[in-house]
């Protein structure tokens, strides 16, 4: 016969588990794009370049990992994350556009071009158009083995997403892979951060503000013009918060507001 201690402590250990049970599933859940994940400090050896691999945790999957701001936006411009399709092509894929980001560290602008990368541009004029960007952070700065500046983030942390995923494009603008398996980013361009996989981009991207060697796997789909690129080097120049390498921007940086207009 089961007394009513031993009962007690028979839900006080199912309850316990199912806790353990949730946690180990949330922790599945989460997925970071990453600008270098790992290793930042990357040796040059024998003529390679460094590189990292970029991820993005969009939380396009209804991820539900904890964070300041998410990539994942609902209907409005709320950045509550949920599993929905990629938006209707709406944009004029023969097209040039711009992107215009107005931060608390000056305006950021770059060009992009529908016909070469349809799918990004219609996806970051639809995010922009609902508000999805205003208020968020650039939440990653890297100052070494790469020079990038990572925004799009609601959560602000790495994990957010807008709640879909679009597919890679351009990958091959920047040329063929070297033998150590990177191409050239140069200062000044705009590309899509990842999760490691293919057509695994969702609002995330990088500003690069000093030429980068990465994989050939990240969309590249703008161009900063000179203005653009120096607010950018200013803020790498302050660094990266408690001195690191890599994380947050000592100088925060702020989107205000974003517009994707027609040129």
């Amino acid at each position: 016969m089961v007394t009513s201690d031993q009962r007690r402590r028979q839900l006080a250990r199912e309850k316990f588990e199912r806790q353990q049970q949730r946690r180990a599933q949330s922790r599945k859940k989460k997925q970071r794009y990453t600008i270098i994940a790992a290793t930042l400090a990357v040796v040059l050896a024998a003529g390679a370049a460094a590189y990292a691999s970029i991820g993005l945790s969009d939380g396009s999957k209804g991820d539900s990992s904890a964070g300041r701001d998410s990539e994942s936006p609902s209907p409005a411009p709320s950045k509550s994350e949920s599993a929905s399709p990629e938006p209707a092509m709406k944009v004029d894929t023969k097209a040039k556009y711009s992107m215009a980001l107005t931060t608390n560290q000056g305006d950021i602008k770059f060009a992009m071009d529908a016909a070469k990368t349809p799918h990004t541009v219609n996806s970051f004029k639809s995010l922009a158009d609902k508000g999805y960007f205003n208020g968020t952070k650039c939440h990653r700065l890297t100052t070494q083995g790469i020079f990038v500046l990572q925004c799009g983030d609601p959560k602000g942390d790495g994990t957010g997403g807008p709640g879909y995923t679009i597919p890679d494009e351009n990958l091959t603008a920047l040329g063929k892979a070297g033998a150590d398996g990177t191409v050239t980013f140069p200062a000044g361009t705009v590309a899509m951060a990842n999760t490691g996989q293919p057509h695994s981009g969702g609002s995330q991207f990088f500003l690069v503000y000093k030429e980068t060697k990465l994989p050939p796997t990240y969309t590249p789909f703008g161009k900063m013009d000179a203005a653009s690129l120096r607010v950018v080097a200013d803020v790498a120049k302050d660094g990266v918060a408690g001195g690191a390498k890599d994380g947050a921007p000592k100088k925060a940086v702020t989107i205000e507001k974003a517009a994707v207009p027609k040129v």
